[in-house]
C-alpha cells in the first residue's frame, strides 16, 4: 500500500511540474509539511521525491531542500556587463523591480569607497524568467543620486544614468547565508547558501562611481570565467584570501 501511495503522491507533484504550477527552480514544501499534507510518513514522501528526482524532476541542495530541477543561470565575469543584458543573451526573460529608493547615511565600507557621507541606496529584486534571481543594492554618492528618480532606475541600468563614462569594475564574490529579509526577497529558506557579490565601479580617472551588492541563490547561479594560459599553476587567476 504504501509504495502505491508514494508512486500517488510522484504523480501528482509530476503533473504540478508539467502544468507550470511549479516553476523551473521553485522551491517545493519541506519533507515534513508534505508528510503532514498528504498524511502519510516521511520515508514515504522521501521515496516520492527521490522518484522525480531519478527521472530528473526535482533536485535537492544542502541548505534548501528540494526544488524543481533548473539549469544553473551562467554569469560570465570576463567583462563589464549588467544582469540583464547577460540573461538577455541566454534567452532568458528577465525583469527588475525596486523595492527600495532612499538617500541614507553611508555605511563606514561605502563612505570609505565612494568617499560621500549620503549616498542614494536602491534596493531592487532581479527576475529570471518570473523568479526572483538576485537582490541587489546599489549606492552612488548624493551629487548622482540627486538626478536620479525611482522610475530611472525601475527602467535603466546605473551604468546608463551616471554622466560619467565608465572605466571598469572589481568583483568580489563569496559565500554567505540568506538573511530574513533576502530569504523572503528570494524565495529560498532563511540560512540558506547564497552567493555575495561585491561591485565597485569605476569611471575612466579611476574614481569610484558606485558600490553594489548582489546576493544569488547558490542554487540557480554559477559564475564562469576563461582562464589564460600563462604559466602552469594551481590556484585559480584572481585568488584573494580572506584575512
Amino acid at each position: 500500500m504504501r509504495e502505491v501511495r508514494y508512486r500517488a503522491i510522484a504523480d501528482e507533484l509530476r503533473h504540478r511540474v508539467e502544468r507550470g504550477e511549479l516553476a523551473a527552480g521553485a522551491l517545493l514544501p519541506s519533507e515534513s509539511e508534505m508528510s503532514a499534507a498528504y498524511g502519510v510518513s516521511r520515508v514515504t514522501v522521501r521515496k516520492a521525491l527521490e522518484l522525480l528526482r531519478d527521472e530528473g524532476l526535482i533536485d535537492a541542495r544542502q541548505g534548501f531542500g528540494w526544488f524543481v530541477a533548473t539549469d544553473p543561470v551562467r554569469q560570465t565575469l570576463g567583462r563589464l556587463g549588467t544582469i540583464e543584458a547577460q540573461l538577455g543573451e541566454l534567452g532568458v526573460g528577465s525583469e527588475r523591480r525596486v523595492v527600495g529608493f532612499r538617500f541614507v547615511a553611508a555605511s563606514p565600507r561605502v563612505r570609505q569607497v565612494l568617499d560621500s557621507d549620503t549616498v542614494l541606496e536602491v534596493r531592487r529584486v532581479n527576475y529570471a524568467d518570473g523568479q526572483p534571481f538576485a537582490r541587489v543594492t546599489v549606492w552612488c554618492p548624493e551629487e548622482v543620486g540627486a538626478r536620479l528618480s525611482r522610475a530611472d532606475v525601475e527602467s535603466s541600468p546605473f551604468y546608463e544614468l551616471v554622466d560619467v563614462p565608465i572605466g571598469g569594475a572589481t568583483q568580489t564574490i563569496g559565500a554567505a547565508a540568506a538573511g530574513r529579509d533576502d530569504a523572503h526577497l528570494l524565495a529560498v529558506p532563511a540560512g540558506s547558501p547564497v552567493l555575495r557579490c561585491e561591485r565597485v565601479t569605476r569611471g575612466v580617472d579611476e574614481r569610484p562611481l558606485l558600490v553594489s551588492e548582489h546576493i544569488f541563490p547558490a542554487h540557480r547561479t554559477e559564475f564562469v570565467v576563461e582562464l589564460p594560459h600563462v604559466e602552469p599553476s594551481i590556484s585559480p587567476s584572481g585568488l584573494r584570501l580572506v584575512e
